[in-house]
């Protein structure tokens, strides 16, 4: 039986780089567009888009499990195909599309987005990958583990 190999060092510097990058991004587009525009366009219903220390909680978890996600799924990738930005862009679009375009085209389809705020929120969500998956492949090329052009 063979041992699994660790992640390397470097893996765990871009997961922290991440984690710093993109926590901020989330709560800045959350407070700074999606909370607003959701709090503008609905205004029927009550206590829509709430910030609370439970919910603020429920999001921490929500960006953990996104963040430790992307960062491996952004990893595995350019281990895979090649440390370069145009794969790490890839990358990004890649995991933009599952995670966030499958969001919130779902809650289009159920009416609890508007055109504008998902015109607002997937641009900023996929520069917000974009920029982790770009920090993911510097970390990478530094790790030694794979050639800058592959």
């Amino acid at each position: 039986m063979t041992a699994t190999p660790s992640p390397p060092r470097m893996f765990w510097f871009a997961l922290a780089a991440n984690m710093i990058w993109m926590n901020a991004s989330e709560v800045w587009r959350y407070f700074t567009f999606v909370m607003p525009m959701m709090r503008a366009e609905f205004p029927q219903v009550a206590n829509v888009a709430p910030m609370s220390l439970e919910i603020f909680a429920r999001w921490a978890v929500w960006d953990t499990i996104l963040i430790v996600s992307a960062t491996g799924f952004f990893w595995l990738m350019l281990e895979r195909f090649g440390a370069k930005v145009g794969n790490a862009l890839l990358a990004a679009t890649a995991y933009w599309a599952s995670v966030f375009v499958i969001f919130w085209f779902g809650m289009l389809n159920m009416s609890l987005a508007t055109p504008e705020i998902v015109l607002t929120a997937l641009p900023l969500a996929w520069l917000e990958l974009a920029v982790a998956a770009l920090l993911t492949n510097w970390f990478l090329r530094r790790s030694g583990r794979v050639p800058s052009r592959a």
